[in-house]
């Protein structure tokens, strides 16, 4: 008999805590050459809006240095933004478990960036980030925290490796709260996602899993109450597009 404390959801189904991780992995592995393609068909480009919104609440500042780490940014969409819209002292650190999306980033990166060495691609783990104590001046994973097997670690390493005064922004999707939009959308994740990701990618099931995964994701304020829970202050969301999305934020004080 398993106990429920080793165990996790994987979209709908119950899996061993240890087997979550490579279940994941293997999504992305599939994905991984046309995720940005599949971003843009999935939310009608919306997520370059919701993307824009999380570099206004980063606002990487053009007169001072700057560090930025990006966890599950693999394809380097928010890293590039911070790095254009910051100064000459600005660098970012992409973090990903996903080997197949760093290499997507990079190969991005070497077209957008060439030669620049503000950007780096380490992979690792959002539960054992690997890297030093109170370097970061702040910290975003965007569509990503949902895939760790265990938040609560997740939101220690980045209280950790946050300096003090620096913030915590998450992306991800959320609760759909508006009557008829949230028919509208349980509709179209269910029906249309799945079969349009085996139409651009060959693969249906890991977007039944992205669809299943959003439906298993904590209510805003009970991830708000996690954020906290993880040391963080001024715990806050913003709810975008009826709550599909919602920005939630908190501050390393």
């Amino acid at each position: 008999m398993t106990a429920a404390s080793d165990t996790t959801h994987f979209g709908f189904e119950t899996v061993r805590l240890a087997e979550k991780q490579a279940k994941v992995d293997d999504v992305f592995h599939k994905v991984a050459n046309r995720y940005d393609l599949m971003n843009d068909l999935m939310s009608g480009g919306l997520h370059r809006a919701w993307k824009s919104a999380l570099l206004t609440a980063i606002n990487p500042p053009k007169d001072r240095a700057f560090h930025h780490l990006d966890v599950a940014g693999g394809t380097g969409d928010v890293a590039f933004s911070v790095l254009e819209a910051g100064g000459p002292q600005t660098d970012v650190t992409v973090l990903d478990i996903n080997a197949d999306m760093l290499r997507v980033g990079r190969e991005r990166a070497d077209k957008r960036f060439p030669g620049d060495d503000r950007i780096r691609f380490v992979q690792g783990n959002a539960e054992e980030l690997g890297l030093p104590d109170n370097r970061f001046d702040c910290y975003t994973i965007a569509f990503g925290i949902r895939n760790v097997p265990r938040i609560d670690k997740a939101l220690a390493e980045a209280y950790r490796v946050l300096k003090r005064g620096g913030r915590f922004l998450c992306l991800e999707f959320s609760h759909v709260d508006v009557p008829l939009l949230d028919k509208i959308y349980e509709t179209y994740s269910f029906k249309v996602i799945p079969p349009m990701g085996r139409v651009v990618t060959g693969e249906a099931e890991p977007y039944q899993y992205l669809v299943e995964s959003i439906r298993k994701f904590p209510k805003p304020q009970a991830f708000a109450g996690m954020i906290e829970d993880a040391g963080f202050r001024r715990a806050k969301f913003t709810p975008m597009t009826g709550g599909v999305v919602a920005l939630h934020s908190g501050w390393k004080l």
